[in-house]
């Protein structure tokens, strides 16, 4: 079912949120206090979509919204769409757009049953930030939201199955993820989508690579595309309190500006 929202009757408490800035102020969203944050990876994802004015955008375990509304900051005219399994984040999307003068249409569900609304529509691009760990490797968080959003039970293939069904011929899906699990999402990727690239993500030079973003196409038939890492701080280690981002990476977290795969 789609979100109808009365900020006054949220599941979270407003007493309980938090407003953060994102893309040097320009987004301003809540976000609870305790339990699932987003931090710069769905910026990271946002910028490294190649969307286009007119196109339309679905965002799976949208939560909060920040990656979608990221995307729609930096892109005028999308149409924007998300899905999300928790009630509470879903209406927090809901409310992040509103209060940054975006649209976008949130459903409630889970991904391996798509919301009836969904079924009979198809996307340009699909987007998705998968729970990094696997449930059946670790323990429980103790908040349940944030241990939904970073360990949930839905397995990778699902995401990827639920991403190329929702997907216009020669649409896009672009995913970021934990890069211990690289060869899980490649070989769901490589089963229904074509033209895969990826952009591993190191923390330093000379530091091995912790994520990546993964492009795939459906329909598409060009070559794998393993690009070089992009590098996010400087230097070889962090040195005070200060920030180190590199003059890319700070270009997407504080302007928003676009992450190009194969740029250096």
């Amino acid at each position: 079912m789609k979100f109808r929202l009365d900020f006054k009757q949220m599941k979270f408490d407003p007493d309980t949120l938090t407003s953060d800035l994102f893309l040097g102020g320009a987004l301003d969203i809540l976000q609870p206090r305790k339990g699932y944050r987003a931090g710069v990876d769905p910026v990271l994802l946002a910028a490294s979509v190649q969307a286009i004015p007119g196109q339309s955008i679905l965002e799976l375990g949208c939560g909060a919204g920040v990656a979608s509304l990221c995307l729609g900051h930096r892109v005028k005219g999308l149409s924007l769409s998300g899905v999300e399994l928790q009630p509470e984040y879903g209406e927090l999307a809901i409310e992040n757009a509103a209060r940054n003068d975006l649209e976008m249409a949130v459903y409630y569900g889970d991904l391996r049953m798509m919301p009836k609304e969904l079924l009979n529509q198809s996307f340009d691009h699909v987007i998705a930030n998968p729970p990094y760990f696997d449930r059946a490797n670790g323990t429980a968080a103790p908040d349940l939201g944030r241990d939904i959003a970073l360990a949930g039970e839905t397995l990778m293939k699902d995401w990827v199955g639920a991403a190329a069904r929702r997907l216009k011929p020669k649409g896009y899906a672009t995913f970021i993820q934990d890069i211990r699990r690289l060869p899980e999402l490649l070989v769901e990727v490589a089963a229904r989508l074509g033209s895969i690239e990826i952009l591993p993500l190191a923390a330093r030079l000379d530091r091995e690579s912790h994520l990546f973003l993964l492009r795939a196409r459906k329909g598409g038939r060009a070559v794998f595309r393993l690009h070089s890492p992009c590098v996010m701080h400087r230097g070889a280690a962090h040195d005070g309190d200060r920030e180190s981002y590199t003059d890319q990476i700070r270009a997407v977290l504080r302007d928003g500006a676009t992450l190009r795969f194969g740029e250096r």
